[in-house]
């Protein structure tokens, strides 16, 4: 009897020695993919503003075709001469958003919040350029630099996939509501890559805004994350455990897609090239079954061969002219 006893104990110490040592080994996995998610999603803020070679690019003067731009397009039909500097609070406390407001001739134009994407800032051509394109056809346009990028408050440092940043996108919003007293079914929200994924978030919590375009953003922390832990030779089997990790630390537990739970049917265009090695083109397609769940109808532009947020330089004519309609159809025609 007791030779069972002590066999049973010896059989209960191994468990518990080895559960021990697995959750010790968990813990230790967590801490690892809590390090590479900090490392992937740092910002580096002052390369904007700083190095890169669009870092004096104002609405008044772009150009593309350089290292760190897309390809060349004539940007002369494009330029916005009459900007104004402004600044107004993200709906974060302590967060203060700079943007550029370049309005429209005409009084009363419907008005785009643009968004730029993750390292990036408002003088990317990325942004300016399809700014240009709703300006020239009677938009009024806000472009916005995200907390940690360019001109705004840096918070900790880092991007969080939207979660954050889309409350600087409604603060944007709230701008516009307030200071040009913009009735809500006027104003849209455009975005790259993170700008999209935090104008998808955007328009999830704010049932007023009234229409969104994302090109080539991601639906979700855990579609996100395989390139950025790639990008910082971090191996891909710490996927799991870094969405764990994200959850755990940094209270992040929504995602774009899930935003669409709240869409009801209001309208949303989706831009996506296959060729994009930064946010996979599937994202395009997990957000248009998401957009029908919602109660919306959605037929994403995929352009074959395009690499990420290159749409708009390769076939400008036609961006330009579905942008255009979209937000015609959405919010009014401009003046």
């Amino acid at each position: 009897m007791s030779r069972g006893r002590n066999a049973r104990r010896g059989i209960l110490a191994a468990v518990v020695a080895v559960l021990a040592v697995a959750l010790v080994s968990f813990g230790a996995l967590v801490v690892k993919a809590n390090s590479a998610y900090e490392d992937s999603t740092r910002i580096d803020t002052a390369w904007c503003r700083t190095e890169s070679s669009f870092k004096d690019s104002t609405p008044a003067a772009f150009a593309t075709g350089a290292r760190d731009t897309g390809p060349f397009v004539d940007t002369a039909p494009y330029l916005m001469p009459d900007y104004h500097a402004v600044s107004f609070p993200s709906r974060e406390a302590g967060v203060t958003i700079a943007a550029w407001w370049v309005p429209s001739t005409s009084a009363g134009a419907p008005a785009v919040v643009v968004v730029h994407g993750r390292g990036k800032c408002r003088g990317d051509p990325e942004v300016l350029l399809p700014a240009g394109m709703l300006h020239r056809n009677g938009f009024s346009v806000l472009v916005i630099d995200l907390r940690n990028h360019g001109g705004s408050t840096v918070t900790d440092g880092h991007q969080s996939f939207g979660v954050h940043e889309q409350t600087d996108v409604l603060g944007a919003w709230d701008w516009l509501r307030s200071a040009r007293s913009l009735p809500a079914e006027r104003i849209g929200l455009y975005g790259v890559s993170l700008g999209a994924s935090s104008a998808i978030m955007a328009m999830g919590t704010e049932p007023r805004v009234d229409a969104v375009w994302e090109d080539s953003g991601f639906a979700s922390v855990a579609a996100g994350m395989p390139h950025e832990l790639a990008k910082n030779h971090l191996p891909e089997f710490l996927l799991p455990a870094t969405v764990f990790a994200v959850r755990l630390f940094h209270d992040i537990d929504a995602s774009p897609v899930r935003a669409f739970a709240e869409l009801h049917g209001r309208p949303f265009a989706i831009v996506h090239g296959t060729a994009d090695n930064t946010a996979d083109v599937s994202n395009a397609y997990l957000l248009a079954d998401a957009v029908r769940k919602g109660g919306g109808s959605v037929d994403p532009w995929i352009l074959e061969g395009v690499q990420h947020v290159r749409a708009s330089f390769v076939a400008t004519a036609e961006y330009e002219r579905r942008l255009i309609a979209f937000f015609s159809s959405a919010l009014g025609h401009g003046g």
